[in-house]
């Protein structure tokens, strides 16, 4: 069979055009032009969303993705502020940082780009970010809405310069991490109701949450980690597998059965390449569809962070009556 690749860069151009129009439509003016990025003069934008990023230290991956996520917020009219620490500053002062953005009306958005160095509390800067300015979503305020969430509706703009726009509460925004797989499902048209997912992860976190998501879509959900004495017997059961482990080539054909979807979110670099957690040319003529690594979920996990900094700045229009 052929396998289907998904293309992560399409989808994340898709939404990142929606972004733009949603921009737009938030300005009187028409700023079509033709010297501009996209086709859009965002110079002449007034009203549009703010991100900022705080990056500590010197990890040459964080600021290569720091550095991509600027480049791209400016191609769809997203302002970002980068706020560059040394990795051996100390908590106190970026926990300052965050306190200033908190209060800065100017600031939608907030990241902190992770890992952290070692010598800082992640735990603790996270819940130093306002949860209506957390764009990852990882506060716990955030977190403990996943059980009641609900994915909204698509809303049909129409003319998006005369339309106002519908604005959501905050319990309607999830980490991009989770969102990327909810976004393949749409894209391909798969309802994963009734239907076995396993998800392979190290982080607890990040397996609860996500099987949390899935299960208020009634899926059966499987979780394991690389060293279950069960995994490959719960992945040759499963209609889709989601694997999170950061091990190059980990998943075989003979751990999938036939037709499977895999989503792959693991990301390892070795000699200037770059690896998923799936023998991506062992699987391909097994799998029914497969995102690949790199090209997959990474594109479309950086424009759901730019969607969602359009969410929040959206609600706070309304709060601050800007």
């Amino acid at each position: 069979m052929n396998t289907k690749i998904i293309d992560g860069k399409k989808i994340a151009e898709e939404i990142k055009d929606k972004i733009i129009q949603e921009i737009i439509g938030f300005n009187d003016q028409n700023p079509i032009g033709p010297q501009a990025s996209n086709g859009v003069n965002f110079s002449n934008i007034i009203k549009r969303p703010n991100l900022a990023i705080i990056l500590i230290g010197d990890r040459e991956d964080s600021k290569l993705y720091v550095n991509l996520k600027e480049k791209q917020a400016k191609t769809i009219g997203i302002d970002t502020h980068i706020y560059k620490c040394p990795d051996n500053t100390p908590e106190i002062e970026i926990l300052k940082t965050i306190r200033y953005l908190n209060k800065d009306k100017t600031i939608n958005g907030i990241l902190v780009q992770l890992p952290l160095p070692k010598n800082l509390n992640a735990n603790n800067i996270i819940k130093a970010i306002d949860p209506a300015k957390d764009v990852d979503r990882f506060h716990p305020d955030n977190l403990s809405k996943i059980e009641k969430w609900e994915e909204k509706q698509e809303c049909d703009f129409g003319d998006f310069r005369s339309r106002t726009p519908v604005f959501y509460n905050n319990n309607q925004i999830i980490s991009p991490v989770f969102g990327v797989i909810l976004e393949i499902f749409k894209k391909i048209n798969y309802n994963i109701k009734n239907k076995t997912v396993c998800i392979i992860s190290n982080s607890n976190i990040f397996g609860k949450n996500l099987a949390q998501i899935l299960k208020n879509k009634q899926a059966k959900i499987q979780t394991s980690h690389v060293n279950d004495k069960n995994l490959i017997n719960k992945t040759q059961k499963a209609d889709v597998l989601i694997t999170a482990v950061g091990r190059p080539k980990f998943i075989k054909k003979e751990m999938i059965k036939k037709d499977v979807i895999i989503i792959d979110i693991g990301i390892t670099k070795i000699d200037n390449k770059i690896y998923g957690d799936v023998d991506f040319d062992d699987v391909k003529n097994k799998a029914s569809y497969i995102t690949p690594v790199p090209g997959g979920v990474g594109p479309i996990t950086i424009a759901l962070l730019f969607k969602n900094t359009l969410e929040l700045y959206k609600q706070q229009r309304v709060t601050w009556n800007a």
